[in-house]
C-alpha cells in the first residue's frame, strides 16, 4: 500500500500542474480563471487568449496524464519497495486517476482547476490508445452538430465505456471501470454547462456548427 499511496500523490501532484497558469506565467502573469467562464482549461484558453496560448495549455494538460499513468507507475523509488501484492495494472489506473484528479483540483492553486478532459485524453494514451480515435470523433461529430465544447466532452466521455461494455468486456475490465468512474466525473464537473444550456445561455460556436447559418458564435 505503500507504493500505491506514494506514486498516488506523485501522479496527483504532476496533476496540478496547470497548463493554464503555467503558460499564463510565460505570458506575463495571465490567469484565466479570472477571465471568460473561469475554467483553467484549453476551452477558455482559447476564448479569452487566443490559438497559441490554449495550444500550449492543451499540450501541457494531456502531457501530465501521460507522465502521470505511464512514467509514475514505473518510477524506482528510494524507501518505497515495489509492492509484489500490487497489480500493476490497477497502479496504473489509480495514478491515471490521480493526474485528472489534480488538475481539477490543483494543490498548487486554492483547489480550482479544469474539468479534466484534457488530463483524462492523456491518460488513455496509456491505458487505452485504440479508442482515443474514436473518442475523438465522437467528440468533433457532437460538437459540429452542437456547437457545445462541454457537450461534445460529455457525450465522449459516456460513448467510451458504453463501446467498451458492449465491445470489450469480459477483457479490459480495469479500462472500463476507470471509463465508466470517469464518465461520471466529467459529467458531474460539467454541471455549470448543463444549467447554462438549460438556461440557454451556454457558449455556443456557431461556425463550427456544420448546419447552423449563424456566421457568429451564438452567446444566448
Amino acid at each position: 500500500m505503500l507504493e500505491l499511496g506514494v506514486k498516488f500523490l506523485i501522479s496527483y501532484f504532476i496533476g496540478s500542474l496547470m497548463g493554464a497558469m503555467i503558460v499564463g506565467r510565460l505570458r506575463g502573469g495571465v490567469d484565466i480563471r479570472t477571465m471568460g467562464s473561469g475554467n483553467a482549461g484549453g476551452t477558455n484558453a482559447l476564448r479569452t487568449q487566443g490559438a497559441v496560448f490554449a495550444i500550449g495549455v492543451v499540450i501541457i494538460d494531456i502531457g501530465k496524464g501521460v507522465v502521470g499513468a505511464g512514467l509514475v507507475p514505473e518510477l524506482q523509488l528510494p524507501f518505497v519497495p515495489e509492492d509484489p501484492m500490487l497489480s500493476r495494472t490497477w497502479l496504473t489506473v489509480c495514478c491515471a486517476a490521480a493526474a485528472v484528479l489534480g488538475h481539477v483540483w490543483p494543490i498548487y492553486h486554492g483547489f480550482k482547476g479544469g474539468k479534466g478532459a484534457g488530463t483524462f485524453v492523456g491518460t488513455l494514451v496509456v491505458l487505452g490508445p485504440q479508442v482515443i480515435v474514436g473518442v475523438i470523433l465522437v467528440w468533433v461529430a457532437t460538437l459540429v452538430l452542437s456547437g457545445f465544447v462541454g457537450l461534445a466532452t460529455m457525450v465522449a466521455a459516456t460513448a467510451l465505456p458504453l463501446y467498451l461494455g458492449i465491445m470489450v468486456l469480459p477483457d479490459e475490465q480495469p479500462l472500463f471501470i476507470y471509463s465508466v468512474v470517469m464518465m461520471m466525473c466529467i459529467i458531474f464537473w460539467h454541471r455549470s454547462n448543463v444549467q447554462r444550456m438549460r438556461e440557454g445561455s451556454e457558449h455556443r460556436n456557431s461556425r463550427l456548427m456544420i448546419f447552423s447559418r449563424k456566421g457568429n458564435d451564438d452567446e444566448s
